[in-house]
């Protein structure tokens, strides 16, 4: 599609531009805003295994930096708190928050002691769906996401994920057990890998629709710099060719025909048809994304939408609070440095102009499928035909929107793969300020992420 090409050149480039780390001596967050509601994004980097397409901070696992490293979180924590935050909700995102599972736990708990916490969010993997790992989330964690990315046994293996997490099979199992001990449990799959091919997509499609999971996020493979050349080596290039096709396929099978299996929450999230929380949430995806967002809707896999400031916590962390991208220090050292002395660890910045935030917003609520356009007036000052000319023409010039008058924005099946293409390429924009953070590691903890490759510089 050449609107694709186009777009994922322009969208990249300007990603590029915009999203560059500059060093600050802030040594503290902003304070929150009046009647504002707030998430907390916690970072947990610890991995048993270091998957070649992943680019957030992450650490091979080792207990005795694991466990300093919930204390200095904690300790950060309540630098929020003396700086006036309050929390509805939270997300704990990884790495894999579970591998310490008594750590986390004692974190949740005082988290809950802290602030007035409604839900909780947190990042998980297969071999973590056992008994003793869900006896202790139950009624700690409302919602449950698995890394599960693929049943195909060839591509775990290809991912490194088979010999740790298990088989297909095996992993199907464990999605079973876990699915009593929490109000929703989201299974995290991928789609575009370069040795997928359809019958392999559609095969999964068909196990999460038997698994009986109340949420699947299905998202398109998306690296970095500093991850493609990994990435190649051992699964090969992408074909973004492809994208397209394979992106219908899945919309197809989970959310076509007369009794579909899954409604479409966002454009990769989909909620199993019939089962939309309302014991607990309230709200089912045939409401306003407006509405279904945050404290009070089934939370989707992408916490940024739910909520598009929030202050995050831990190595690695990234914040977006008053109009920046604050970066905490990805070395595990100097955090651990930084929070023993009292005071956060923060150790670059990017601000986004008012051009930046509309873009954001434009991104984020047609990633949402809707976009208010009174809100967005009200928000910024101006419509966002004035706002984002260039941006309004593309997609209408592309047959991108299904409803475009007065007030909204809703988008056609063309438009819902165009977003994707934006939002895939954000996203690899945030990858890519990652390794800028990543690329200030020196000594051990360069060696123990990159061994002898020098896939930083």
């Amino acid at each position: 599609m050449l609107a694709e090409r186009a777009l994922t050149r322009i969208v990249k480039n300007m990603a590029k531009s915009q999203l560059k780390l500059k060093p600050t001596t802030q040594t503290m967050m902003p304070g929150p805003e009046p009647g504002k509601r707030y998430m907390l994004y916690m970072h947990v980097p610890f991995c048993q295994v270091l998957c070649p397409y992943c680019s957030f901070n992450r650490y091979p696992f080792k207990e005795e930096l694991a466990v300093p490293y919930f204390d200095q979180m904690r300790k950060e924590m309540l630098m929020l708190k003396d700086l006036g935050y309050d929390f509805e909700s939270i997300y704990v995102g990884g790495g894999t928050p579970t591998i310490m599972i008594d750590e986390l736990c004692e974190t949740l708990d005082l988290a809950r002691e802290n602030f007035h916490i409604k839900e909780v969010s947190a990042e998980t993997n297969p071999n973590h769906l056992t008994r003793p790992y869900l006896e202790k989330l139950k009624g700690r964690v409302q919602r449950l996401s698995v890394g599960v990315q693929s049943f195909d046994d060839g591509l775990l293996k290809q991912m490194d994920r088979y010999n740790k997490y298990g088989s297909g099979d095996e992993i199907l199992e464990r999605i079973a057990e876990a699915i009593p001990y929490v109000d929703s449990l989201n299974v995290d799959m991928i789609f575009n890998f370069p040795s997928q091919t359809e019958d392999i997509l559609i095969s999964d499609l068909n196990k999460i629709v038997e698994c009986g999971c109340h949420q699947v996020t299905f998202s398109p493979l998306y690296a970095s710099s500093a991850t493609t050349k990994k990435m190649a080596s051992t699964l090969g290039r992408v074909d973004y060719n492809r994208e397209y096709r394979y992106y219908q396929i899945l919309d197809g099978v989970l959310t076509g025909g007369d009794n579909p299996f899954f409604d479409r929450c966002t454009l990769w999230t989909f909620n199993r048809h019939g089962y939309d929380g309302a014991a607990y949430h309230g709200h089912s995806c045939q409401t306003s994304p407006q509405q279904k967002t945050g404290a009070d809707g089934l939370l989707v896999d992408e916490y940024a939408v739910a909520y598009e400031e929030y202050p995050s916590i831990g190595s690695g962390a990234i914040s977006h609070l008053d109009g920046c991208l604050f970066v905490n220090d990805f070395s595990l050292r100097d955090y651990a440095e930084n929070i023993n002395q009292g005071h956060m660890s923060i150790m670059g910045k990017t601000r986004l102009s008012k051009r930046d935030l509309m873009r954001y917003r434009f991104l984020l609520r047609l990633y949402n499928l809707r976009l208010d356009k009174d809100q967005f007036k009200c928000d910024f000052g101006c419509s966002v035909e004035a706002g984002l000319p260039v941006e309004m023409m593309f997609m209408r010039l592309n047959g991108a929107f299904d409803t475009d008058d007065a007030h909204t924005l809703t988008l056609t099946p063309r438009g819902r793969y165009l977003t994707v293409v934006m939002y895939r390429e954000f996203l690899s924009g945030m990858n890519n300020l990652r390794d800028q953070a990543r690329a200030a590691l020196t000594g051990p903890e360069h060696d123990l992420l990159f061994g002898d490759e020098d896939c930083c510089n």
